[in-house]
């Protein structure tokens, strides 16, 4: 009998003992959501979680939001019971709307990773948000076709001259079979590129002017005159007619690559669409307004900042600190942020980017051109504002509307949607 007794509590105690160990790995082991920001990266991001579970076993899951729809994406996430554990905040202001779900990171591996704290969003001692690229925008000259016209890419150093080549390229653009600019199109996929990266040219000086340095209730529109000479720029001299940039069908960087156009307004991160043409075709220039165009550079900086929801569970909360701290450390991640990605990141183990639009901006900084940086991070309701900004043009570029109405809805737009962020 003390036999049997024995050998029942021999099987009783390696039962709990595999039960227990069930029960730890499913409360120890978390997973992983992450609301990704960027749709140009969607698959990259997809494929570097997929390498991350398989060698981990640790669920990730990716999901992209919708162009122009990220915050109304996550506001309607956030309080799900499987919310993001993972999600993006584009800066100061940003924070102050999602700071409640933002974990301080101080203690993170991710943040020491960093190499300087110009890239962290931090209040007194507490890290809220690590930035994970650092990117550059202007016009992509495509230089085969520029030369075609009759110019080189060092010919162009003010918007004056960027206006008489467009113009020029215009005017004979049945002879050369290409156009100046490519659309400027104002459908979600690509109004982003004028509502928010132009209109920051107007905004950087203004702000540059009035020594703004957090976000103001009111702008005044100082420079907007310049906002409009650009804005005709391209709608004039582009390869579509300005009452069809609504159009969904509109894609720049197809025109780009198939040679219709010479100028493209977008990014560092544009490279891989458009490295078909090859790195000796491709020049990189500041978006000249008008406005102290000697030693101008790129557009530089970030709105790009990870950030880990502290409501999410321990687990979750741990393993989405691990994923991160994997991101910017191995092999397989420092590959994918630089060669999938294709993103100059201000972390430790980065990888050198194998891309000439980065290159081209380094060397403008290293020249000691000036840095336009990204004042429309300090955008109120961004979504909204950008929006009705887009509006405004696109009736104004199809003769419905008038200028008044985009000036209305840049400078009023802004007070309005202000007032609305602090209710």
């Amino acid at each position: 009998m003390k036999k049997i007794i024995s050998i029942f509590l021999c099987i009783l105690s390696l039962c709990l003992l595999f039960s227990g160990c069930g029960g730890k790995k499913g409360s120890d082991t978390g997973k992983v959501y992450y609301l990704n920001f960027k749709p140009e990266q969607d698959k990259a991001w997809k494929d570097l979680a997929a390498a991350y579970t398989e060698e981990t076993g640790v669920e990730v899951k990716i999901v992209t939001a919708a162009e122009g729809k990220y915050e109304e994406t996550l506001l309607a996430e956030i309080d799900k019971s499987s919310a993001p554990t993972l999600f993006q905040i584009s800066g100061q202001i940003s924070l102050e709307s999602w700071k409640d779900y933002c974990l301080d990171l101080k203690d993170s591996a991710v943040y020491k990773e960093l190499t300087s704290d110009d890239f962290a969003i931090k209040e007194g001692d507490s890290v809220y948000g690590i930035a994970y690229v650092y990117e550059g925008y202007g016009l992509i000259v495509n230089k085969k076709l520029l030369e075609k016209a009759g110019y080189k890419i060092e010919d162009i150093n003010s918007f004056q001259k960027l206006r008489e080549v467009a113009e020029s390229i215009t005017a004979r653009k049945a002879e050369l079979g290409f156009s100046a600019f490519t659309s400027a199109g104002l459908a979600s996929s690509s109004s982003w590129r004028f509502s928010g990266h132009l209109a920051n040219m107007p905004l950087f000086y203004e702000f540059e002017a009035d020594k703004i340095t957090s976000q103001p209730a009111t702008i005044k529109g100082t420079y907007l005159d310049n906002y409009k000479a650009l804005w005709d720029l391209y709608i004039n001299n582009s390869t579509i007619d300005p009452k069809t940039l609504t159009s969904e069908q509109n894609d720049a960087a197809v025109e780009f690559k198939n040679g219709k156009a010479v100028f493209y307004q977008n990014g560092t991160w544009e490279y891989g669409n458009i490295a078909s043409i090859g790195d000796e075709n491709i020049g990189y220039l500041p978006i000249y307004t008008g406005i102290r165009d000697e030693k101008q550079g790129l557009c530089c900086g970030t709105e790009n900042y990870w950030a880990v929801n502290k409501t999410a569970s321990e687990a979750d909360i741990k393993a989405t600190l691990d994923f991160l701290n994997w991101v910017v450390t191995s092999e397989k991640g420092t590959t994918a942020l630089a060669e999938s990605m294709g993103f100059v990141s201000p972390f430790r183990s980065a990888k050198p980017v194998d891309n000439i639009l980065c290159n081209i901006m380094n060397d403008y900084v290293a020249e000691g051109r000036y840095n336009v940086s990204w004042a429309f991070n300090f955008t109120p309701n961004v979504d909204s504002w950008r929006s009705n900004l887009v509006s405004a043009l696109a009736a104004y570029s199809a003769g419905t509307g008038d200028w008044e109405a985009v000036r209305r809805a840049f400078v009023d737009g802004w007070a309005e949607q202000y007032k609305l962020s602090k209710q």
